[in-house]
């Protein structure tokens, strides 16, 4: 065992590799601010080498190496950074010849060795050490508290700049998420828009019926693209702000069997409402439990055969509201039980009409539904034996209680 202190790993060691590889750091290369700010601290103590560092789970790399060494990663267990980062403050060997345990790590060993370093942690705001900003050189030194605490300066920067970085790759994503969300959402009116017109080809009798189908659809994207403006305006709260309103679950099912009556009819299927006459009124956001429905229900038609029945059922329990979509699908077996409801997750069934999807709906329900402080699941007795999703919403809606931080 080769430094012991140097092998020392502490016990937040798992929350500070989850943040390090959070950064997105690691492997990357050289850049000019980086080397810049090293420089920079070469400069404070009049040394020929500078590094900054990150400390992995077993090697040390160097996001800026000034120095002669040639290669940007040592192991671990040879660096003096894996010492570094064990404290919040700077780390100094004025002459490591002087600390007989370092005389076992080969950088300070060899020739030309280590004789002098000084590391400033890089300590992520929720206080991890994630590396070191360190001067090295071949000859004993001396430090005084000025150029110490500008080493500490430059560490910070380099956490600021880590952290803006950080939030603009998760703003980025953010909008690539919202993006996703709406040309999901839109793809089922497109598909009734398109439906409708082709009967309007053939039988023009049923122009009405058409006409408010088309209607109702343009409607839809209209208001999906509007959600999708708001929610990138309001991104930079990072917050899912819901509209809560009084909420007539009745007539959201029954927009919902309208809206997919013609998609039903065009594979024989048939949808059923079979609700509680007195289902009480809840607090929610009227438009995403729509979404949660239309999703749950353009699920059940894509991964149906033809012929089959599928069912919307909503009962009382107590303070909740149980919704159940059931269809007589495919089914699901174990391995898409475990990731059912996780983004772009590649499930065993597939569509029986020869449509599209894009993984994303039950990811986009799951979140809606949590919400609201609500849950959902699904049961299925197997392949080929149909599933039942079911929805579970507290009939009064309690904001302190509610998940306003949620990613998509």
């Amino acid at each position: 065992m080769i430094l012991g202190t140097l092998n020392f790993i502490p016990e937040t060691e798992s929350r500070r590799l989850e943040k390090l590889r959070e950064y997105q750091i690691l492997d990357t290369h050289s850049e000019d601010t980086f080397d810049n700010i090293a420089l920079l601290a070469s400069q404070i103590f009049g040394v020929p080498n500078a590094f900054i560092s990150f400390v992995d789970e077993e090697r040390v790399f160097f996001k800026s190496n000034l120095s002669s060494l040639p290669f940007n990663e040592v192991d671990r267990k040879h660096s003096l950074c894996s010492l570094a980062i064990l404290h919040d403050k700077v780390t100094v060997f004025n002459d490591t010849y002087k600390h007989p345990h370092l005389m076992e790590t080969p950088y300070v060993s060899e020739k030309g060795g280590i004789r002098f370093y000084a590391g400033a942690p890089l300590k992520s705001p929720e206080g991890h050490n994630m590396g070191t900003i360190c001067v090295v050189d071949s000859i004993p030194r001396e430090t005084t508290e000025e150029q110490l605490g500008m080493l500490k300066t430059l560490s910070r920067i380099i956490i600021d700049k880590l952290e803006n970085k950080l939030r603009y790759n998760k703003g980025i994503k953010s909008q690539i998420n919202l993006m996703n969300i709406a040309l999901h959402e839109i793809k089922n009116p497109l598909a009734s828009i398109n439906l409708a017109n082709d009967i309007l080809i053939k039988d023009i009798s049923k122009k009405d019926k058409m006409t408010t189908m088309i209607k109702s659809s343009v409607s839809r994207i209209q208001s999906k693209l509007a959600d999708l403006l708001k929610q990138s305006e309001e991104e930079e709260n990072s917050d899912v702000i819901l509209a809560i309103e009084p909420v007539d679950l009745n007539e959201v099912f029954t927009k919902t069997l309208n809206n997919f009556e013609l998609l039903a009819s065009r594979k024989r299927q048939s949808i059923e409402l079979n609700c509680e006459c007195n289902l009480p009124t809840i607090n929610a956001d009227k438009a995403k439990i729509s979404d949660v429905m239309h999703n749950l229900v353009s699920n059940a038609i894509k991964y149906s055969y033809k012929g089959a029945t599928i069912s919307i059922m909503a009962r009382k329990i107590d303070e909740v509201v149980e919704i159940e979509v059931r269809d007589e699908g495919q089914g699901l077996d174990d391995d898409d039980m475990k990731k059912l409801f996780t983004k772009f997750a590649k499930l065993s069934s597939k569509p029986t009409g020869k449509e599209t999807s894009s993984g994303l709906g039950l990811s986009i329900s799951k979140s809606f539904i949590e919400l609201h402080n609500g849950t959902i699941s699904a049961i299925s007795d197997g392949k080929d034996k149909g599933t039942s999703f079911i929805i579970s919403l507290p009939i009064a809606y309690k904001k302190d209680e509610a998940i306003m931080h949620h990613e998509y």
